[in-house]
This record gives structure tokens, C-alpha cells and sequence, in this order.
């Protein structure tokens, strides 16, 4: 999930609400439907004119979205906007009462947990309806921070096995706590490998972050020698990238554009530290 959430109103009166789930969300903008009536009683952040064009707009920036009134609304707002369970941002209704909280699209990529989230402050129901959710109690494809999985495209036969009554093999290389994964267990296939080898191979491989790459450099190095460098290392070593928590160095290197190219291309935080801490 990316981008702040947009907590979708249409009338004053659900107001109050979207101000308790702005609160339980800590980051989320209300925007308001402005033709209704008053919607900027020291609440709202935007407001709006029309209400399809800016669902669809929010949408279409990656923007989570909650909208507080009825799940048809939002349905053929971003019917036609849709273009895969791997991109779309989340999207979720609630119920003007706050009774209902219900996952409409993305439940694998922040949905279900935004859900969950709203549903515990406001007092209402989750209704998460993906399978794997329900029957499984884990989503194999949404694993937790600091957990990546080596090839998402393996996740749906995995799925598929498991919901048809299969049980995992669960095999960890790893020191890491992979007690989420106790739910599945206990059988014998598919398997699923929790390895920081970059040539692990099973029916579905999570590698943890739990490297640090240390880097050194002259000042001003090509960002791509250091980059080159980084992946022959990891190569040699048999290191998979999705393993690596965080790039460090010495703080004297905290300016170094190469150092920071190589996390942003990871998709890691770059840490720097005196000499005496590197000690």
C-alpha cells in the first residue's frame, strides 16, 4: 500500500465517523462532497464537486481509499478504472453507522489490514471475504514487514493446495521467528523455504531481511560501479538481495549519492554510524 489514505465523505453527518478513522489511521486526509452541505466543520482536508471524477482520480493516483457510504457507489465509480488485484490501490466501505467494514479491493495489499484497523476504533465488523483470510488465517502473499517473497506468481497454487486441505512443509534456514507460518504446517507439500540464499527454490520461498550491507567508497564513485559491485558480492556470496534489511556505512559517507543509490534500487533505508560505533 502507497500514498495517503482519502477518507471519502458525502455529507456532514458522517463527519464525526471519518474524524474517529482519520484518528485510528494517524495519517488520512477526509475530503468532503462540498454540494451537500457544510463538510469543513475543522475536520475536512479537501473537498469536491463531483463525486465519481474524484474517486476515480484519487484512484488512479494509487490513493487508498474509504469511502463512508454504500458499497455500490464506490463499485461503479472504479469499475471501469480496474486493472489488476496487483496494482489497484485499496478500497474500502463503510457502512454510514459505522456497523460494516468491508474490503472491496486490494484486501492482499493493505485492504484487510486498514479494514481491521477501522473496524477495532469504530466499533464495527471486518468482513474480510478473501479465502485465504478466512479458511487459512494468513495471506501468503501480504507476509510480514521484513519478509519478501522470492516470486509472487508461486503464491496462487500454494493457496490453491492449501484451501483444497493440503498442509505445508515449512523449512527454515533461517534464525528468524516464522511462527506465522504454524497455521499451515505439518504436512509434507507444497513447501514453503524461509532461506537468505539467492538460489533457494521450493514451492514458495519468503527471504527475511536480515543483512546489512556494508558499503565503502572514494567520494563521488559512479553510483553504477558501486551498484556492479554490490550485485557481484551478493552473487558470489549467494546472498539473495530481498534479504538485505539496510545499507550502512561510516557517517563521514552519510553525503555519498552512490551509497544512497544502491538502497533506493534495494528498496532499503541507508544507515550511517560513527567510527566509534563501527568499532
Amino acid at each position: 500500500m502507497s500514498g495517503i489514505p482519502a477518507i471519502v465523505i458525502l455529507g456532514s453527518s458522517a463527519l464525526k465517523l471519518a474524524e474517529r478513522i482519520r484518528a485510528a489511521l494517524g495519517e488520512a486526509e477526509i475530503h468532503g462532497l462540498a454540494a451537500r452541505g457544510p463538510t469543513d466543520e475543522g475536520g475536512t482536508d479537501a473537498s469536491f464537486s463531483e463525486t465519481i471524477p474524484h474517486l476515480a482520480e484519487l484512484f488512479a493516483e494509487g490513493r487508498p481509499i474509504v469511502g463512508i457510504c454504500a458499497a455500490g457507489i464506490l463499485i461503479r465509480a472504479l469499475g471501469g478504472a480496474l486493472q489488476g488485484k496487483q496494482v489497484d490501490p485499496p478500497v474500502i466501505a463503510v457502512a454510514k453507522d459505522g456497523s460494516s467494514v468491508v474490503p472491496l479491493l486490494g484486501g492482499h495489499h493493505g485492504a484487510n489490514d486498514l479494514a481491521r484497523r477501522i473496524a477495532a476504533a469504530i466499533g464495527g465488523h471486518a468482513a474480510i471475504t478473501t479465502a485465504s483470510d478466512v479458511k487459512l488465517g494468513i495471506a501468503l502473499d501480504q507476509p510480514p514487514p521484513a519478509w519478501r517473497l522470492k516470486d509472487a506468481a508461486a503464491v496462487k497454487p500454494v493457496v490453491a493446495a492449501l484451501l483444497n486441505g493440503a498442509r505445508a512443509k515449512i523449512v527454515n534456514e533461517t534464525s528468524v521467528d516464522a511462527s506465522w507460518l504454524d497455521a499451515i504446517g505439518g504436512g509434507e507439500t507444497p513447501t514453503i523455504l524461509i532461506s537468505e540464499r539467492a538460489d533457494a527454490a521450493a514451492d514458495l520461498v519468503y527471504h527475511p531481511a536480515t543483512l546489512v550491507l556494508g558499503i565503502g567508497c572514494e567520494r563521488l564513485t559512479e553510483s553504477d560501479e558501486v551498484g556492479r559491485l554490490v550485485e557481484r558480492c551478493l552473487a558470489e556470496a549467494n546472498l539473495a538481495s530481498q534479504s538485505v534489511a539496510c545499507v550502512a556505512s561510516i557517517a563521514l559517507k552519510a553525503a555519498e549519492p552512490a551509497i544512497h543509490a544502491v538502497a533506493t534500487q534495494l528498496g532499503v533505508p541507508a544507515r550511517f554510524f560513527s567510527a566509534d560505533t563501527l568499532e
